[in-house]
């Protein structure tokens, strides 16, 4: 009889356990990165990389709803051997499993053929209740790879959430902005969720989370991996419908100017210089 209740016991709290899944990506630092005019790609060896900066608030908010819920969180990204130090400071802030989509197949992927490998590794995770994304990556900003990847597992998703009101063992309470409006919305698991900046403050890993998160083991799943979920026709390069077709970098401009004690003096050189345009 003691065995019976420990079993249910166990059983009751494996199911309000959360499997949660955040999509992480690392970018270069984009004040210093430059871009490959030729080919419309950013030359991401040209800068220092760095977790996304919007997805440290996903991370953040699977780790707030595994402290009130429990649960496990997996952080999953696409791109080179690098990331690999994302993932493990995604580690120290939290996250207990890490998996890398690393394959010269992945590459240079736009936002469907990412998505659609994104979408084939977590089948392959299998089991999974809420999935976490920000709201748009700095290096891209279409914000469209949360909303496709919900798409291609035919679950429902929720943007621009700026709040999480309530979490249950199987439904979860948020606020969501936008334009102008602000809507308060319920929905059951699975779910993938879009947040803001707005949602939370990430906070900084510990040194000891650090330490730790170096020590931890970051999966690697190439194409073969993702045999039977992935249809390679729709991955990378190749299996991207949209690609850019040319990149201007904007040079900075410098103007002259003069700084005017007497307001007098300021209106009188504006007039003096719209007359000479002919526009006064």
């Amino acid at each position: 009889m003691e065995g019976l209740k420990t079993s249910l016991k166990t059983s009751v709290l494996l199911k309000q356990l959360l499997n949660i899944i955040v999509l992480v990506k690392q970018v270069p630092d984009i004040e210093r990165v430059k871009f490959d005019v030729e080919t419309g790609r950013i030359d991401r060896s040209s800068a220092p990389a760095e977790i996304n900066p919007f997805d440290l608030n996903a991370i953040e908010a699977a780790v707030q709803i595994k402290e009130k819920m429990g649960g496990f969180i997996t952080a999953l990204s696409m791109g080179p051997m690098q990331a690999v130090s994302s993932l493990r400071d995604a580690v120290a802030r939290g996250v207990d499993d890490a998996i890398l989509l690393e394959d010269r197949r992945f590459a240079g992927a736009d936002t469907l053929a990412t998505s659609h490998t994104l979408a084939a590794a977590i089948r392959k995770i299998g089991s999974y209740d809420i999935i976490l994304c920000g709201e748009k990556t700095v290096d891209g900003d279409t914000g469209q790879v949360g909303a496709e990847v919900a798409q291609l597992l035919e679950i429902p998703h929720i943007y621009y959430v700026s709040r999480i009101i309530r979490v249950s063992e199987n439904s979860i309470t948020v606020v969501s902005e936008a334009e102008n409006a602000s809507y308060t919305l319920e929905s059951g698991f699975p779910v993938l969720l879009s947040v803001t900046r707005d949602v939370n403050k990430p906070r900084l890993p510990t040194l000891k989370s650090k330490m730790k998160a170096m020590k931890s083991e970051v999966k690697i799943w190439h194409a073969e991996d993702l045999s039977g979920f992935l249809d390679l026709d729709k991955a990378g390069y190749a299996g991207s419908p949209t690609w850019v077709q040319k990149v201007i970098v904007q040079k900075e401009k410098t103007r002259q100017c003069r700084i005017h004690r007497q307001v007098e003096d300021g209106l009188q050189e504006l007039m003096r210089l719209l007359e000479a345009k002919g526009l006064v």
